[in-house]
């Protein structure tokens, strides 16, 4: 959610930037021609129409293409948000299950069959990838842990790659 932030105070920052210099340009241009108005031939009125008219052009492709990148960060922080509430939501699972395993909870209890339902999709592929030391009813599922550790490297990844997508590409 931070980085969202910090994307979202980039992004304005870049756009004042550039508006900024964009308008520092324009009233450069518009006080030199003014200024040169007077001197000029009709050849070179029709020539300075037709470079002004052509970075009008510019400055208005050059404020849509920023819209579409701003919308695209924008779209890409609300998808990053629900995967982070995805993967926040599978941790929470999978802290529960193995506190109740650690503690010895039963497995006749009703929250106990409900967090195993739960978490059973989740840590399939990790059960009996080590061995998980026990003393009676008390577990201590390194399984599970490993699966944490999967998860979270998975989320950063993803996370990442949202990033890539989001971010201004910048022309060298």
């Amino acid at each position: 959610m931070v980085e969202d932030e910090k994307l979202a105070i980039d992004e304005s920052r870049r756009i004042a930037q550039h508006e900024s210099m964009k308008g520092a340009v324009r009233d450069e241009v518009q006080a030199e021609v003014a200024r040169d108005a007077g001197r000029l031939s009709s050849s070179d009125r029709a020539d300075a129409a037709g470079v002004a008219q052509s970075m009008k052009h510019k400055a208005v492709s050059e404020v849509v293409d920023t819209e579409s990148e701003i919308e695209r960060a924008r779209g890409t922080a609300r998808i990053s948000q629900f995967v982070d509430y995805i993967f926040w939501l599978i941790y929470g699972i999978i802290g529960l299950e193995i506190i109740l395993e650690l503690i010895g909870a039963r497995d006749s209890n009703g929250f106990k069959r409900f967090i195993d339902a739960l978490a059973s999709p989740l840590l399939a592929p990790f059960r009996g990838l080590v061995d998980d030391p026990g003393a009676g009813a008390v577990r201590f599922r390194l399984s599970y842990i490993v699966a944490l550790i999967v998860y979270l490297l998975v989320h950063l990844a993803v996370i990442g790659l949202l990033r890539i997508i989001a971010h201004r590409r910048t022309a060298v």
